[in-house]
């Protein structure tokens, strides 16, 4: 070859094995954290499709502002809280990421991707279990309910929890539980956060009857649901893939097939217990049979052969079905997040202690192998001692954040906005108007009540104008 010269910059260009690992570490965890950032469309569609036509508008300014909030929280204290130094509780370094050394970071300093990469896709972790918290709650809370909430959650509750399982924290570093991309850590905190809400809240009006016995309240779109579902599927392989942080070598494949194989059995065992149970295929059961099965995945989908994932994931689609009727007689639940994420959030859990792979639990440098490789119960109860600790620390603080709301800006609509609907009530407009109102231009009318039925009250003074009636 000719010498290209002094003032050549050729030989500086030639990028080294050295320079490539990091540059392609960082790609696949920011398409990982895209993926994940895909799944705030599905929580979307979802409780839009569980809602009635008259509360579907409100999910989305109140999807669009938890996102925003988490992202400046995360941002200014969450990340640092979580992953910043190696502290018992929480970490100590990294507000406002105001450094980018990956040695600030140390639980996530196995990978080579750039540190703003691995921020993006803790975030998009934090907005997910932030989202889950949400659809226990539609039709009857208050709009500025959420704000406050979030704040909270995203800034001190999430990134603490995270901390203690992600993050080199007590459960992690002293107990050795296991949890690869957070069955515990966003679904079941998630879930736990919602069910504080729930106690505080109250079922929607016409939930319940005299007798106690619940009504069905059915959704207004199954078909969005469905939808929802499968964008949700599609974002979980980067929630679980992404969470090896890492392209090299191949092993998040491993991890979206175990995630798969997981999923499609949960929908089976759905299908299948609804149909012993009512004769019918149910949509929704269906529907949360997969959600269910992938969060029950989560904790596992690092850990575990393949030959499990099935088992983890058909049990989750079975034991999702009962937990659905059985708190519906209870709570008001209207998407079953309670059963979805937070019963399979348990299981999923629990099963890394009966199913881990003892050569994938040194792979990963946390804990041990489970009952079934090793005959131990001690991974088994590892796994318990987290999920209760998780629980009764998000179920504490989540109950006296949403207490004092309760008390002090207020929790719930009033009784007749209810009844008219949150998506008038609270922004001034509906989301499906021509179902409520003739628009312009259109030769659309509203239908006229049955015979035999009343006419629908009108809506009333102040709810067109912005005032109060």
């Amino acid at each position: 070859m000719t010498d290209p010269g002094p003032f050549s910059t050729m030989w500086v260009m030639q990028p080294t094995l050295k320079d490539a690992i990091p540059a392609i570490e960082t790609t696949w965890v920011v398409v990982a954290a895209v993926l994940v950032m895909f799944m705030q469309v599905g929580f979307l569609f979802l409780e839009v499709g569980f809602s009635r036509m008259k509360n579907a508008g409100t999910i989305v300014p109140k999807i669009l502002a938890n996102f925003s909030i988490a992202a400046i929280c995360y941002w200014a204290i969450g990340f640092a809280l979580a992953f910043g130094g190696a502290g018992w509780f929480a970490g100590t370094a990294g507000t406002f990421l105001g450094t980018t050394d990956p040695s600030a970071f140390p639980a996530m300093e196995f990978s080579q991707a750039v540190v703003p990469a691995k921020f993006f896709f803790q975030f998009v972790f934090c907005a997910v279990s932030l989202a889950i918290v949400w659809g226990t709650t539609i039709e009857r809370i208050k709009f500025g309910a959420y704000l406050i909430y979030a704040v909270v959650f995203s800034a001190l509750i999430y990134p603490i929890v995270s901390h203690w399982i992600f993050g080199g924290g007590w459960l992690q570093a002293t107990s050795g539980m296991q949890d690869f991309a957070g069955s515990t850590v966003v679904h079941l905190t998630g879930a736990t956060g919602a069910f504080a809400a729930l106690l505080l809240l109250g079922p929607r009006q016409g939930k319940y009857g005299e007798d106690g016995k619940p009504n069905a309240i059915p959704g207004h779109n199954m078909p969005l649901v469905g939808l929802a579902v499968l964008v949700l599927w599609f974002g979980w392989f980067g929630f679980n893939a992404g969470s090896t942080l890492g392209a090299i070598g191949g092993r998040f494949a491993d991890v979206a097939v175990v995630t798969q194989l997981g999923a499609a059995s949960g929908v089976l065992g759905a299908l299948l217990v609804s149909y012993l149970i009512t004769r019918k295929v149910d949509m929704g059961m269906t529907a949360n049979g997969a959600i269910a099965a992938l969060v029950a995945i989560t904790a596992p989908s690092g850990y575990v052969e393949f030959w499990a994932a099935p088992i983890i994931g058909f049990v989750a689609g079975v034991v999702v079905v009962g937990a659905i009727i059985a708190i519906d007689r209870k709570l008001d639940d209207p998407v079953g997040a309670l059963s979805a994420h937070g019963i399979a959030g348990i299981w999923g859990t629990l099963a890394c202690g009966l199913f881990t792979s003892p050569r994938l639990a040194e792979l990963n440098a946390i804990g041990d192998g489970g009952l079934f490789y090793t005959g131990s119960f001690h991974q088994l109860g590892v796994q318990a001692l987290g999920v209760a600790a998780a629980f009764t620390a998000v179920f504490s603080v989540s109950f006296l954040v949403f207490w004092a709301i309760k008390k002090t800006y207020g929790l719930r609509v009033r009784p007749e906005e209810e009844r008219y609907g949150l998506d008038i009530v609270e922004h001034g407009m509906w989301g499906y108007p021509e179902q409520f109102m003739p628009v312009p231009g259109s030769e659309y009318h509203p239908p006229a009540p049955p015979a035999g039925r009343p006419a629908p009250r009108p809506v009333p003074i102040g709810f067109t104008t912005g005032q109060e009636g």
